[in-house]
């Protein structure tokens, strides 16, 4: 009688554990997991359904999934995110993300002063041709709408570029808005934040950037804290005027009422090095008064931008066209020279900050006859020349190249990276794009820090280093930046949220990738899930493409 009641029973119970574990599509199983939240590690599995994780524990039967993998006591995490990514651009060419995915980035984050929207119509001619039927789109949520229906293996967003917004009302000019210019810089913000931005992004150096008042700025960042948006700066110096102008971009925080980040923090050039303890001093004065001010950085002592850099903005007034010919103009020609050669704090003076031609290397000519030049310092370049002037060269480089030129300045200390690292509100951000090591990018010199920023932090600075524990780097990465942009379920291993997830191991971890030889993948992340598909196993790329436009606070508060 007993075997008989037996019998059913243990026919329904097996029956029931099957149905249970069919409820998964993945599982990982004998992983460390750490959440995001920079508690201690736990070891758990997890349980994916669709594109939600819907399962952290025990998971006592894995038969009925589809896939099960076993971490085998390697780090599992939430995916990372790339607080300042140049990714849109590459990722349209090439959706894999292969550099950004085999280091575990799962978000890469647009809008550091430019946007791909929106686009007025005569900066939709200048991008696509004089055939609208050409144009592929004219808002930021457009933009980065066909990004994901283009097909990408990594989620994507940004914020609306205050310079994008310049441009679209006042062109490259030297000027102040009028009211009625504000107020379509305004509105479009406004748009922009309905669509999924994440705030407004500013890069204050650079013309035409450079011509907007802190008053403009307050003015269009109120209208992204009435979103619960952020303020995202490269901010007006990071040079001499650094100080002041951390100071500014907590006054356009506390003004308009936004959480108000630095992009990649640094103290540049070596006359400069010793006031990261004043910037650190007024970031945690204001986060003591109640102010949300945070930071982003890339581990690295070198910074990437173009040679354009070390011109006077004035001289770009009115556009590339105008600069050239300033440049031309054998009188203006000389006015610049003096300037550049000129300490001053009235603009970011890259070549003086890098200490001369010598703390430049070009990497980024554009004209078949100068390409002999791409790995050198100016100052190389200018003895190969015969030239006993290197700003000249520089000079005589732009107007044959009639381009702005990809340059590497060597700016920062080591022991400043060090300390800011430490810092408890600072998240990181690449600074790059995100690439394949194949084809044409193989001729392309770059800065390292696209294919090895995160690892970098990881194996060197984490592992080696040991300047922070790995619990607070994975908060860094993951939950720190998740919080502060007020991302909707992700940034967490947490039931419910979107299964964006990083298995890698610590003690393997590494970047490879260095300034003479850049596209080199960083090695140690094994597997890497996007949405709750897999687009890394084992350290190949599966071909899958499950990135989405990840929207900010506005688009869900535009919903209700």
């Amino acid at each position: 009688m007993l075997n008989r009641l037996l019998i059913p029973l243990l026919a329904f119970a097996t029956l029931f554990a099957s149905c249970t574990a069919e409820k998964y599509d993945i599982v990982i199983t004998n992983g460390i997991v750490y959440d995001g939240s920079g508690d201690f590690p736990d070891e758990a599995d997890i349980g994916i359904r669709g594109d939600k994780i819907v399962t952290i524990g025990t998971i006592h039967n894995t038969s009925g999934a589809k896939k099960v993998i076993n971490a085998g006591g390697k780090a599992v995490t939430p995916g990372f995110i790339n607080m300042l990514s140049w990714g849109a651009g590459s990722l349209l060419n090439d959706g894999r993300s292969m550099s950004g995915i085999k280091q575990g980035v799962t978000l890469e984050l647009f809008g550091e002063g430019s946007s791909v929207g929106p686009l007025s119509e005569e900066m939709q001619r200048q991008r696509w041709g004089d055939n609208p039927s050409d144009y592929l789109w004219q808002t930021l949520g457009e933009g980065l709408q066909h990004l994901e229906d283009n097909g990408i293996s990594t989620n994507v967003g940004s914020f609306v570029g205050a310079t994008t917004l310049r441009i679209h009302q006042i062109g490259y000019n030297d000027r102040e808005p009028t009211e009625e210019e504000l107020a379509t810089m305004k509105q479009l913000t406004d748009e922009a934040m309905r669509e999924g931005a994440m705030g407004l992004g500013t890069s204050l150096i650079y013309a035409p950037a450079f011509y907007a008042k802190t008053d403009e700025l307050i003015e269009l960042s109120k209208v992204v804290g009435e979103y619960d948006g952020m303020y995202i700066s490269h901010m007006r110096s990071e040079g001499n005027r650094l100080v002041e102008s951390v100071e500014e971009l907590i006054t356009i925080g506390r003004e308009a009422g936004v959480h108000a980040e630095i992009h990649h923090l640094k103290a540049a050039g070596r006359q400069n090095w010793d006031k990261l303890d004043q910037v650190i001093e007024k970031v945690e004065e204001a986060r003591s008064s109640g102010q949300p001010v945070t930071a982003n950085m890339y581990t690295y002592d070198a910074a990437a931008t173009s040679l354009a850099a070390i011109f006077p903005p004035w001289t770009q007034d009115g556009g590339h066209s105008a600069w050239i010919e300033r440049l031309k103009d054998p009188e203006t020609r000389e006015q610049i020279i003096e300037e550049i050669k000129t300490p001053s704090d009235g603009w970011e003076n890259f070549y003086l900050m890098a200490g001369g031609g010598n703390g430049i290397i070009l990497v980024g000519l554009r004209s078949d006859e100068l390409q002999k030049y791409v790995g050198m310092t100016l100052s190389e370049v200018a003895a190969e020349r015969g030239d006993k002037d290197e700003v000249r060269t520089a000079v005589d480089l732009t107007v044959e190249d009639n381009n702005r030129i990809g340059a590497i300045y060597y700016l920062m200390s080591e022991e400043n990276v060090q300390r800011q690292i430490q810092l408890p509100w600072m998240s990181f951000g690449s600074d790059g794009g995100t690439f394949a090591a194949e084809g044409d990018i193989l001729n392309r010199q770059m800065h390292p820090r696209a294919w090895g920023n995160f690892a970098r932090l990881l194996g060197k600075y984490v592992r080696e280093e040991k300047l922070i524990s790995l619990e607070e780097a994975i908060y860094r990465l993951t939950g720190l930046p998740a919080t502060n942009l007020k991302l909707n379920n992700r940034g967490l291993l947490k039931e419910g949220y979107y299964a964006d997830i990083v298995i890698f191991d610590p003690e393997t971890i590494e970047d490879h990738a260095t300034f003479e030889n850049p596209h080199q993948y960083a090695t140690g992340v094994e597997h890497v899930f996007v949405n709750g598909i897999q687009v890394l196993d084992n350290g190949e790329h599966t071909g899958e493409s499950p990135g989405r436009f990840v929207k900010g606070p506005g688009y869900y508060a535009a919903q209700n």
